[in-house]
């Protein structure tokens, strides 16, 4: 399955309901697998971001769905980028002409 990194920021209403934040993630992770994801891990951060996600996806169109899904509850933004393992990116660079 294509891995994804998620990046979030908290909004105004979700930093408010920051004490929230760990049943959030659990429900998260909850929805991703439900639907047929795989979530490799969650971790709350210092800096740009407040939390980085990765995760699988059977599609884009999965990580899409998921990202809206979690967005739509008004409690942060994102930023989901994919991810290529070493090997995939080997097997890119080979079709390099």
């Amino acid at each position: 399955m294509p891995t994804y990194v998620t990046l979030f920021r908290w909004t105004d209403q979700g930093i408010r309901n920051v004490k929230d934040v760990p049943a959030r993630i659990k429900a998260s992770i909850a929805t991703i697998e439900a639907a047929g994801g795989n979530t490799l891990g969650v971790y709350v951060t210092m800096g740009d971001y407040d939390v980085v996600a990765v995760s699988e996806g059977p599609s884009d169109e999965f990580a899409a769905a998921m990202a809206l899904t979690i967005a739509s509850q008004g409690n942060a933004r994102s930023t989901t980028m994919r991810a290529f393992t070493p090997g995939e990116f080997e097997d890119i660079v080979k079709k390099i002409r």
